[in-house]
């Protein structure tokens, strides 16, 4: 029987979102006096926060859950038992199918609140050795909601944790959103995120002071629609400028926000952005796709012409910005002239990077049922070529910036050659140069010199 502080172990997939709830989480966990493992082998709970984004996703989640089924079943005849939790967007997605394939606990999206509830019946166990007490208790506790005519209402109301800071981390994220109701045919996330919850600005205003107070030097808002942002008259760019007052004369230096939909990015967020330098100079901006015709089928509600001039209109106010982007290929009914769409839209935008993936189909969306679907081999050749000319454009963007001076934020030693530093601009460009450890986490000058992969070398100046 277990007499220590419990200890438990994340395995998070998916977005950035995903890893900012991972870490309100964990603010919870050790809060509670639990510590953190190692790895899964050993901890006793076992908490996998997972995607549904794409069925890939899915399939390794489920791969991890045989895993520790397996190792279920060696530990607890040792009686040393493991207990797993899947939250996130799968747990809304699939639920109860979960606890087949070797959930213990399943904790949707919007039920975070009976994650104190879940810790304190493993804790029971923790203390008592009572390896089926928390397992029974859970079952009771779905059983008592079912008879709650409150429970509901609560599984409708979206909470943001206070806090989403890693311990010592110099980087935070920061959600001021959640869900989505754009619909786009494609995408599962509304069903698994449900619809846009935003939160209070003063919440938000509250931990971006607490993250100063920690030193904090770079700050990213997360949201599935960060640009639809708007609570008790406060809309994206009103935010952004509050945002703007209350890290002035604090260590955050940089703000950054994802994920922009073109449809939502105004041109007063534009001038916000313009009129304040602690917004970086990159903007991600996702088109999906080049053709009008694929644009109104995947239901985007924009048009080829209204991304290039929203692009264009973003260099004007600010020509030294960067962009990147999210490119999907293969979407049913795709002609080969829908496709050189893509093309010529990414030769005239020219992106620093791009997340490019073909369509797979997610039951539950509108584009499941569609007629057209494109063959494996298609959507593979396709793919390939957005993915070479995307190559071909980021090396020479890159190239181009040879010679210049940057200011980068020092991220962390580099896995190849530990006498290196891993930085980043505020374009958003990775960029590596000989240093030492004490420079982690802050700012510094770097004379860009030469281009190795995708990766800037330089070195610092003093």
């Amino acid at each position: 029987m277990k007499t220590e502080k419990p200890d438990y172990y994340f395995e998070t997939y998916g977005c950035q979102m995903n890893f900012a709830e991972s870490a309100a989480l964990k603010l919870t966990l050790n809060g509670r006096g639990w510590r953190e493992a190692d790895d899964g082998e050993s901890a006793l709970l076992v908490i996998i926060n997972t995607c549904s984004v794409r069925e890939t996703a899915e399939r390794r989640v489920f791969g991890r859950l045989a895993h520790y089924a397996a190792l279920k079943k060696k530990r607890r005849r040792q009686q040393n038992p493991l207990f797993v939790l899947v939250c996130g967007c799968m747990a809304s997605r699939l639920g109860g199918e979960l606890t087949k394939n070797g959930a213990d606990f399943v904790m949707k999206t919007q039920e975070r609140f009976i994650f104190s509830g879940l810790l304190a019946e493993i804790e029971e166990w923790s203390r008592h050795g009572d390896i089926t007490r928390s397992i029974q208790a859970q079952e009771k506790n779905e059983e008592n909601e079912k008879d709650d005519e409150n429970a509901e209402n609560r599984r409708e109301t979206f909470s943001f944790a206070p806090s989403h800071h890693v311990e010592g981390s110099f980087r935070a994220f920061v959600p001021i959103m959640h869900g989505c109701d754009n619909f786009c045919a494609y995408c599962i996330v509304p069903y698994v995120r449900g619809r846009e919850f935003c939160r209070d600005p003063a919440e938000i205003s509250a931990e971006i002071k607490t993250l100063a107070e920690r030193g904090v030097r770079e700050i990213t808002l997360l949201g599935q629609n960060v640009n639809s942002y708007i609570k008790d008259g406060v809309d994206f760019p009103s935010l952004l400028e509050n945002i703007a007052r209350d890290t002035e004369g604090t260590p955050i230096k940089w703000v950054r926000f994802l994920s922009s939909h073109p449809k939502d990015l105004s041109l007063r967020t534009i001038q916000v952005m313009k009129d304040n330098p602690v917004f970086c100079r990159h903007l991600h901006l996702c088109v999906q796709h080049g053709s009008n015709r694929m644009l109104d089928a995947m239901k985007r509600r924009y048009t080829r012409e209204a991304f290039l001039e929203l692009a264009a209109a973003v260099r004007a106010a600010m020509p030294e910005i960067t962009l990147s982007t999210d490119i999907l290929v293969g979407f049913p009914g795709e002609t080969e002239e829908d496709f050189e769409e893509i093309l010529t839209l990414m030769e005239r935008t020219r992106f620093l990077y791009a997340y490019m993936y073909h369509y797979n189909p997610r039951e539950g969306t509108a584009a499941f049922n569609l007629p057209g679907r494109i063959a494996p081999e298609i959507k593979t050749a396709r793919l390939k070529r957005v993915i070479d000319l995307q190559m071909k454009h980021s090396a020479e963007l890159l190239r181009s910036r040879i010679g210049d001076i940057e200011e980068a934020l020092v991220e962390g030693l580099s896995r190849k050659n530990r006498g290196e530093l891993v930085c980043r601009t505020e374009h958003d460009e990775m960029l590596v140069a000989e240093g030492e450890a004490p420079l982690i986490g802050s700012f510094a000058k770097v004379r860009l010199e030469a281009l190795s992969g995708n990766t800037l070398r330089g070195h610092f100046l003093k």
